[in-house]
């Protein structure tokens, strides 16, 4: 039972991050005049803010762009207030959990076709977030992935099983 303290030290620690960056998000959002409510939670080993509500396409950007780069921004706020580096993750709009679905079935479809065809499989550059949902799809299929490349044309290659 001595770990009980540290994992809860571990979720106050997460929610101050959450807090924090539902803060900053909150000030960003009143400064460029959008509308959206904050909701933040936990999820795994990392703080989740969510702007929901209102239509913030502007806020995501081609390809989530603009996501990508608010997310470093409020992570280095939370890193500036902390000190601590921060593995925050920031989505608008519902934009990353639509996105998590259609990269879960890429990795998926990739993993099938590395095991008809036994060859491995490159795929399009990605980001990080995307490049994790993937390497979990192939996984879960029971197969081997790397991340190759530099950013930011670093991508997934999907490897048979031996």
């Amino acid at each position: 039972m001595a770990d009980a303290p540290e994992a809860e030290f571990d979720v106050e620690a997460l929610e101050n991050e959450g807090d924090i960056a539902a803060d900053y998000i909150e000030g960003l959002l009143d400064i460029a005049d959008f509308d959206g409510d904050i909701d933040m939670d936990v999820e795994g080993d990392r703080a989740l803010v969510s702007v929901v509500g209102a239509t913030l396409d502007e806020l995501i950007g081609e390809n989530g762009e603009v996501l990508e780069a608010l997310q470093e921004l409020t992570r280095l706020a939370v890193h500036r207030a902390t000190g601590e580096r921060s593995r925050l993750m920031l989505d608008i709009g519902g934009y990353r959990e639509g996105r998590r679905k259609v990269l879960f079935k890429i990795g998926a479809e990739a993993a099938a076709k590395v095991k008809e065809t036994g060859e491995i499989e490159p795929l399009e550059p990605m980001t990080p977030f995307e490049r994790k949902v993937v390497h979990d799809a192939v996984a879960a299929a029971g197969l081997r992935s790397e991340s190759e490349g530099e950013e930011p044309n670093r991508y997934v290659v999907v490897h048979p099983a031996d």
